[in-house]
């Protein structure tokens, strides 16, 4: 008798651009009513035809569909997406220039809107991990040393933001929990002041009624978690080391999560790094923006782009001494 099973769908290869404009604003585009998931909004972009490189089947759907041709561009993130009816890869790049004015050729509208204004729900699923990973920068501070040096530490900081972070995690194990809760309300309006974002590092108990702008989960919380912990208003991201716990982490529905280690780190160095073949392996899997940790600097992000990651974070590499 034959398997009454329906057969796994094919999965069709999509490459897909996230067109920018000077003031940081994306171009959408609106899907036709008849179309699957019609009348929702994407990011521009099409099927590939066998055997084509995504940047290049990227470069032909931008100019058929846009009337555009790519000048500058690298890779954003990678999503596979099951609908249940088909099945989608996302090889999605972030342009950065282009020449030629963004028309849609095919008549379909087209809209300018800033990361943080998409409403995910209105996009098709498998499109707001992407939205996720436009919201969020390249580079992620975690602070260092000395948070009980409050003077200091608020200087360092200060430094760090001048030189362009955008997102900061306040991790300061060692200070008792109400002199993490004073350090955190004194650095809120530090990081505001620039535009950048605090996530807490921090038993949820603790800073549950804080105003904050997310929270960090380190593993074994994520692991104990059954639920996000906060509205979708809040980022929300978490410490992963292996495939298990990145699951873990999408499950949850969190914004991102940090993958460590990459390369072999002074504080823990009996740990295995990953390496980046290694951390491509584990991204190339994940359906959520993953940062790489562990002996990296600012000027590996190129390195962590080509392999998939959203950016560099990082302690040592990053805090003003």
């Amino acid at each position: 008798m034959a398997d009454a099973r329906a057969a796994p769908s094919a999965l069709i290869h999509v490459a897909a651009g996230a067109v920018s404009d000077q003031s940081g604003r994306i171009l959408i585009a609106k899907r036709p009513d008849a179309a699957h998931q019609g009348g929702l909004w994407e990011f521009p972009g099409g099927k590939l035809e066998p055997g084509e490189p995504p940047s290049d089947g990227l470069a032909r759907e931008l100019n058929e569909e846009l009337g555009i041709r790519i000048r500058g561009w690298r890779p954003l993130i990678r999503i596979e997406h099951d609908y249940g009816d088909r099945r989608v890869l996302l090889d999605v790049y972030r342009i950065n220039a282009y020449s030629g004015v963004p028309i849609g050729r095919e008549g379909q509208p087209l809209a300018w809107v800033a990361p943080d204004r998409m409403d995910p729900a209105r996009f098709p699923a498998a499109d707001r991990p992407i939205i996720n990973a436009l919201r969020l920068p390249s580079l992620y501070l975690i602070t260092g040393d000395d948070p009980a040096d409050t003077e200091g530490f608020v200087a360092r900081l200060g430094r760090a933001l001048d030189a362009g972070i955008r997102l900061v995690q306040l991790r300061a194990h060692g200070l008792s929990d109400d002199d993490y809760r004073r350090l955190a309300r004194r650095l809120q309006p530090l990081c505001h002041a620039c535009g950048a974002r605090l996530v807490f590092n921090r038993d949820l108990d603790v800073v549950r009624d804080l105003p904050c702008d997310g929270l960090h989960l380190a593993s074994a919380l994520l692991r104990r978690l059954r639920e996000r912990p906060c509205p979708a208003t809040r980022l929300v991201g978490a410490s992963c080391h292996s495939a298990d716990e990145l699951r873990i982490a999408e499950e949850l529905e969190l914004d991102y999560a940090i993958l460590s280690p990459v390369e072999a780190t002074l504080s823990h160095p009996g740990a295995s790094a990953l390496g980046w073949s290694g951390f491509a392996d584990l991204v190339a899997m994940a359906r959520l923006p993953v940062y790489a940790l562990g002996g990296l600097g600012p000027a590996q992000q190129h390195q962590c782009f080509a392999h998939g990651g959203q950016g560099i974070a990082g302690i040592r590499g990053f805090w003003p001494t």
